[in-house]
């Protein structure tokens, strides 16, 4: 009776693995579904919309882009989570879902590394600092200044963990006190801190960088430790007398845990070809956005260490969690 339980466990397991096998080799055969966890115009969300339309072509399938934002990209995160683990849901997130959300959020319903395979690193989105030009801020030096001599009143608005978590070390950093409000996404954000309704806003290159040069708002400072090429004449908020002080954004692809490697190996050279095309490169560039490939085995790695980094961040910054 043993010898047949045995049997049986063997037959269903050699049953699935030769399925998988079948699956991979005539993947896809259907529409893929790309989770957005932001909202439509922002950098992930543009960024997304290059990639799925060339993996549509590569492919030979339609990929559909789906926004699902909220709760710090938990909630597009957590669906992919929950998702079926075939190839045909992915999710293309940053930092906010995977690395500030499981300390930021109590009772996240997902695990950030054994609920999701890694696919692709994509790249970074610089961060920056922007007021309102009616606003008598040029500088972070400027803004301290002003926060100091107005405790409460500077009004922060924050649509991601970068800029979340930016607010949070500046109050330990510089010892000041404002009023943080937070928004569903950056673009609600920037439209409030345009309307006056905000003073100041964190949001990344690809969205703010244009409001800036079209003088709706004006840019302070990078997030990042050091300046980035895209902007070379905004300094980092770490040359505003804050050494070390460094907030960035990345950015990747990811699909449910469980998904048969032969597919996730699919997916990372697929992607890996559009990263580094030099024509998308510089399409990337001229959106605010570095890109910065890793396949699957390193950004498994850089997920990890992420995390930790995140996580010692926010406690350092005091920041409550929700």
């Amino acid at each position: 009776m043993l010898r047949r339980h045995k049997l049986a466990i063997a037959i269903a397991a050699l049953t699935l693995s030769l399925s998988t096998v079948g699956n991979a080799q005539t993947y896809p055969d259907r529409p893929i579904k790309m989770i957005v966890p932001f909202a439509a115009g922002t950098g992930a969300d543009n960024i997304a919309r290059i990639i799925g339309q060339q993996l549509s072509q590569s492919l030979k399938q339609p990929v559909v882009i789906e926004n699902k934002p909220g709760a710090l990209g938990t909630i597009g995160s957590e669906m992919v989570a929950h998702a079926a683990p075939d190839g045909y849901t992915m999710l293309l997130t940053a930092n906010t879902s995977h690395s500030a959300a499981p300390t930021l959020i109590k009772n996240l319903r997902y695990d950030p590394i054994k609920d999701f395979q890694p696919v692709s690193r994509l790249g970074s989105l610089p961060s920056m600092l922007l007021v309102n030009p009616d606003v008598p801020i040029k500088s972070v030096k400027e803004m301290v200044a002003y926060a100091k001599a107005n405790p409460g009143k500077l009004t922060y608005g924050t649509g991601n963990s970068t800029g979340v978590v930016t607010g949070g070390a500046l109050k330990v950093r510089a010892g000041i006190d404002f009023l943080n409000v937070p928004y569903k996404s950056t673009t609600e954000a920037i439209n409030d801190a345009i309307g006056g309704r905000v003073m100041v806003i964190n949001t990344d290159f690809s969205i703010g960088k244009p409001q800036h040069e079209a003088g709706k708002l004006r840019a302070i400072a990078v997030t990042s430790e050091k300046r980035s090429g895209l902007m070379p004449g905004l300094p980092s908020i770490a040359e505003a007398g804050y050494p070390g002080f460094d907030v960035a954004s990345w950015q990747g692809m990811f699909v449910p845990a469980g998904t048969p490697k032969p597919i996730v190996d699919a997916l990372d050279r697929e992607i890996g070809k559009i990263m580094t095309n030099n024509e998308n490169v510089a399409r990337f560039a001229k959106m605010g956005f570095e890109v910065i490939y890793h396949p699957t085995p390193e950004f498994t790695a850089f997920v990890g260490s992420e995390l930790k980094k995140w996580t010692e961040m926010i406690k350092a910054a005091g920041l409550e969690v929700k």
